[in-house]
């Protein structure tokens, strides 16, 4: 494939991500595109951890490499979006608020994750394939290609013994980078309580701790007792082990178990039940994929967190290369706090997909550069939002968006492969919700509804408004409170009516005599914003700008008489679609 120029659109976070890493991927392998040879493949990595629901905050690991990947690849370029299942993490804690599990998984704290049963009922083999699956499927409908490296097969196949190997040689210069970020007091603040660096993080502490290493360590290694690397036990399968000693000739390992009281001597260049510690494990990572992208979290970027730590290791001990690493903010989800998988019921990649369409959850990670938080509507903001994307959708037509959306629309809407699968109709999604709310799924009463929004056009099946008809149907019984939902009358309310004024019920004659006239959607918009301004002296047709603000408030009266009438509430769905909804014979009546 030809390789495009590089993008002059300085306004697309992306397209400048791609600049970059692009002509980083050429730094790093000068001469490679030649006349006739092929350019270097770029790598970009994401990883994520099964350790429980991998949620929409996750998604963002996997979304900003890949809409960089995608890019790149429309120019031209091999790309490897590589994701690293890190399933051989230890299990750390039972998440609360996962179905088919109890506390009695707490027992299996300390295992890989590939070890630890499955929740009760699933159809996987352990907890890291069961929570891996779930992501795997939503990763395929939002169009996401790429490679994924499970660290379970890496670790125990011995793929990575000569890089753990040369860690272990090299424990003493480890040792002594981490040396630096780990918790000590400021000679100048002594006495006053305060530090003057971040503490480690748990895995590197428990390394330290557990194998003897004092805050006071020189930093030369053998002597202090520091090891980069734990094994899991060969008995209870767990990590709670401690190195007691490792001779870099033979490669002996002696390690002893905490938990069980278990004890063996290996050799580590044959033994492969165990994994170097995270903040090692990453940048060995970095060089033996030659990583060249993968943002991190806000709490990877910090000073001494395992981006900044991991720096520092790849050039001094694995002679690689640093990505480029851009920090990425948290997602939120509508007023809810900062998600963590370790918690339960926070909503996954596969929940939103249930109430969007995939291009418009890419677009919500397209538009924001990685660095700006954004959330994710579950609740009535959904509806804004499908608002919003529909007027882009209809400027991308017309010519008239701006570059920057513009692109963010493209790369919602496809990939370097191809188009993602759409709505052949859409229409509003707040109308198919009210719909939906109104029919509670009645296919027949849906398709009448529907087809009577523009006559002129009726629709032929409600395959032509899928699938953004199910997602809003979802959406209605999934996300909305049984007290929201849409309850019409099954007899007039006598007592209101009887208790109505002279101008209410002449607003009531007028509407009903409408109602054939205006049998569509924007004819009974027409009809219902018009005749309060009738009522006033005022045409139907009458703007904004030629009414006084009396209007709106008439307007408004009229709007919760109406809703009291039809539904018992002073609001609800769309008046024109309730009307449509309910019918003009029940409407009557």
């Amino acid at each position: 494939m030809p390789i495009v120029a590089q993008s002059t659109d300085t306004t697309d976070w992306v397209s400048r991500y791609a600049d970059e890493v692009i002509a980083e991927s050429e730094r790093r392998a000068p001469g490679a595109k030649q006349a006739g040879a092929e350019a270097p493949v770029v790598v970009v990595a994401s990883g994520l951890s099964p350790s429980g629901p991998i949620h929409l905050g996750n998604l963002r690991e996997v979304m900003t490499p890949h809409l960089v990947a995608d890019e790149i690849r429309r120019r031209g370029y091999e790309v490897r979006h590589l994701i690293s299942w890190d399933d051989y993490d230890r299990y750390r804690k039972v998440p609360a608020g996962v179905p088919g599990v109890d506390e009695s998984w707490a027992e299996h704290i300390g295992k890989p994750l590939t070890s630890v049963p499955a929740p009760a009922g699933s159809a996987y083999p352990n907890w890291a394939e069961h929570f891996k699956a779930a992501m795997a499927e939503a990763l395929t409908e939002l169009g996401v290609e790429y490679d994924g490296i499970s660290q379970t097969e890496q670790y125990t196949s011995g793929a990575y013994r000569e890089q753990i190997l040369h860690a272990m040689r090299h424990r003493g210069d480890i040792d002594a980078i981490l040396d630096q970020y780990r918790t000590k007091k400021d000679p100048a603040k002594a006495g006053k309580g305060k530090q003057a660096q971040k503490p480690v993080d748990e895995a590197e502490l428990e390394a330290a701790e557990g194998s003897g290493a004092a805050s006071e360590d020189d930093g030369s290694g053998g002597a202090s007792g520091y090891y980069p690397y734990k094994p899991y036990c060969g008995k209870c399968e767990k990590d709670l082990t401690t190195v007691v000693s490792y001779d870099d000739e033979s490669t002996e390992l002696v390690y002893t178990c905490t938990a069980c009281g278990f004890g063996e001597t290996v050799k580590l260049s044959e033994f492969n039940r165990g994994k170097l510690v995270w903040k090692v494990d990453w940048p060995m990572r970095w060089a033996y994929e030659g990583v060249i992208f993968e943002p991190s979290g806000v709490d990877h970027s910090s000073p001494g967190s395992s981006f900044v730590v991991g720096g520092q290791i790849v050039r001094q001990i694995f002679d690689g290369v640093q990505p480029i690493g851009p920090m990425y903010a948290f997602v939120g989800i509508s007023g809810m706090a900062k998600m963590s998988s370790s918690k339960g019921g926070v909503p996954t990649p596969a929940d939103a997909l249930k109430i969007m369409e995939a291009p418009l959850l890419r677009w919500l990670y397209a538009r924001r550069r990685p660095n700006q938080s954004f959330k994710i509507a579950f609740d009535q903001e959904i509806q804004r939002l499908y608002d919003e994307w529909d007027k882009l959708e209809a400027k991308v037509a017309d010519g008239s968006a701006l570059p920057a959306d513009a692109s963010a629309h493209s790369r919602a809407v496809r990939t370097a492969a191809g188009e993602l699968p759409r709505t052949p109709r859409p229409l509003p999604y707040r109308t198919l919700a009210s719909v939906a709310d109104i029919t509670a799924g009645a296919e027949d009463q849906t398709l009448r509804i529907l087809s009577d929004l523009d006559p002129s056009a009726p629709l032929a099946s409600l395959d032509e408004v899928r699938p953004r008809l199910d997602r809003a149907e979802n959406w209605i019984t999934t996300q909305v409170p049984a007290e929201a939902r849409t309850v019409v009358r099954s007899e007039p309310d006598t007592e209101l009516l009887s208790s109505l004024d002279d101008e209410a019920r002449e607003s009531l004659r007028l509407l009903l005599e409408g109602l054939d006239s205006h049998w569509s959607l924007d004819g009974l918009t027409h009809l219902v914003y018009g005749v309060p301004k009738v009522r006033a002296g005022f045409s139907a047709d009458a703007t904004a700008k030629e009414l006084p603000p009396e209007i709106k408030v008439a307007q408004r009266t009229f709007f919760a008489l109406l809703y009291r009438l039809l539904v018992t509430r002073e609001t609800g769905p769309r008046l024109p679609t309730l009307l449509l909804a309910v019918g003009a014979g029940r409407v009557r009546k």
